[in-house]
């Protein structure tokens, strides 16, 4: 297990994976610890989390170079997703408390009530694109509503991995609440068939969601799945274009491209689309590619050079299949120029698969049911963004997407306070807000007669 920095090349460090008694070991361990911290007051997992905050904003510097490094994001962005994981543990510190507490609900019984209980050891399978954040938001409200967690991490973010379990042995009297798991893809299904392991979390490709729930699913175990996406970005007649032009090219390009919930396919209306896609064309050349461990770069590496040489045979065939490429197209080792296609149909690939890189795909729509019928065309729904002045047209928008949520003038993203999750091939169940708090636990009904 290697990690690579992808805008150099150097090796970082290489990792030797967990035999079969190590593992077993870590797993036996972390359900040791469980036993324990499920009993914790939750006054006292309030202040762990606290704590943890306290660690990351006194480090962000030095967590935003590991993920740089290791995945190639540009430093800046690195620095904030760090500090969005502090936010998160605020979050949940400040509010779990109440989420948690018992629902009296009246019946004829003189008492009856749902309590809301902890299950075990979580499994989170996790990707390198957000190698914090994604990590953050399953082990923080889990951990909190009393669970314990291990994490198989994607192998290329290891580095990663163990900075965050550092930090949660750090500050926590159970020092195996949190352990990480050093292992390659095709150990996960043993993993999950461990009696100890209760659940399961991945965020992940479509073809590993699948893998993993079907694993779950022989074991009968709870499997929370947060997979691809192909978000439609909407831009109706009446859109101000000098806001969603700007919004267009920041949710599009953010992490170069890599992230499920990115902008992927740019639906336009005929009578605004030279105009979006000149005033998009202009934003794109002020992107600087370059380090990511620059202040100044906006466009780092892919990170891997199979990712690069993948999307280059992608865009090429659509380009061949009549796309028009205004901006970009070319590849420099990890690096992927900042790409605009326009003209494109449902047809070509860069429509029909999930882009996950710096391309901005541009789609012209005759009217509003033509838009509708375009950004409902695809196997994914984690995400969308309708764009119009007119509230009252946006709230049908919002009525008839097919995805897990809806921004209307705003790009997607995510945020504690608000579920995050999707529909169809993007996977099912949700994350954070209280909705996450209570996926992995036993909400167990209590009648006193």
């Amino acid at each position: 297990m290697i990690s690579v920095n992808p805008a150099n090349s150097e090796i970082i460090a290489k990792y030797q994976p967990l035999n079969k008694v190590e593992l077993l070991n870590k797993i036996n361990i972390t359900h040791e610890a469980f036993l324990l911290w499920k009993d914790i007051s939750l006054e006292f997992r309030k202040d762990f989390l606290l704590k943890i905050s306290h660690k990351l904003r006194q480090n962000v510097g030095c967590h935003a170079e590991i993920i740089t490094a290791e995945m190639g994001k540009p430093i800046r962005e690195s620095r904030l997703e760090v500090e969005k994981c502090a936010w998160l543990c605020d979050y949940y510190a400040s509010n779990s408390i109440s989420y948690l507490k018992n629902k009296t609900i009246k019946t004829e019984a003189s008492l009856s009530y749902l309590s809301y209980e902890p299950l075990g050891v979580i499994l989170g399978v996790m990707p390198w694109n957000f190698p914090y954040w994604q990590v953050f938001r399953f082990i923080i409200p889990s951990l909190m509503a009393g669970n314990a967690c291990i994490l198989k991490h994607a192998s290329n973010v290891s580095g990663c991995a163990l900075a965050i379990e550092k930090i949660i042995k750090e500050v926590s009297p159970n020092k195996n609440i949190f352990n990480v798991l050093l292992i390659k893809s095709s150990s996960v299904q043993a993993v999950i068939k461990n009696r100890f392991v209760k659940a399961v979390t991945i965020t992940g490709s479509e073809f590993a969601g699948s893998r993993v729930a079907m694993a779950a699913g022989k074991e009968i175990k709870k499997a929370l799945l947060e997979l691809g996406g192909s978000d439609p970005f909407i831009v109706l007649s009446d859109a101000n274009l000098d806001i969603c032009s700007k919004a267009a090219v920041l949710s599009r390009f953010l992490n170069a491209g890599q992230s499920c919930i990115a902008a992927k396919r740019f639906i336009v209306n005929y009578d605004v689309y030279d105009q979006f896609v000149g005033k998009v064309l202009n934003e794109i050349k002020k992107l600087k590619v370059g380090d990511p461990a620059f202040n100044d770069t906006h466009i780092g590496p892919l990170a891997k050079k199979e990712f690069v040489n993948d999307l280059d045979v992608m865009v090429q065939e659509s380009i061949k299949q009549g796309a028009k490429l205004l901006h970009g197209g070319k590849v420099d080792g990890c690096y992927y120029e900042p790409t605009l296609l326009i003209d494109v149909d449902k047809e070509m690939d860069v429509f029909r698969k999930e882009v996950f890189a710096p391309v901005l795909c541009v789609i012209k729509s005759k009217n509003d049911d033509h838009a509708l019928e375009l950004a409902n065309d695809t196997i994914y729904g984690l995400s969308s963004s309708v764009w119009t002045e007119n509230k009252d047209k946006a709230k049908i928008f919002s009525r008839k997407i097919n995805s897990g949520a809806v921004f209307v003038n705003s790009i997607s993203k995510s945020d504690p306070r608000l579920p995050f999750g999707g529909i169809n091939k993007s996977g099912y169940g949700r994350e954070l807000s209280e909705l996450g708090l209570k996926e992995f636990v036993n909400v167990k009904t209590v009648v006193v007669r």
